[in-house]
């Protein structure tokens, strides 16, 4: 999925998101599996447009 094709504003913050990215890591132990690596994508990209939302709005 696009970053770009996500619906505008993030329904949870970029430090929520943020902390989720870290659980999952800790988690995993430093390596992902596949399953993980399908997850850790999906939370940058929704990270990504949090930031994205948040630049805006300081904006």
């Amino acid at each position: 999925m696009s970053p770009d094709s996500l619906p505008s504003g993030s329904v949870r913050s970029a430090a929520e998101v943020n902390e989720q990215i870290r659980a999952l890591w800790l988690r995993a132990g430093g390596t992902l599996s596949t399953q993980e690596r399908a997850e850790y994508e999906l939370l940058v990209v929704e990270w990504a447009a949090a930031i994205r939302g948040e630049v805006i709005k300081a904006a």
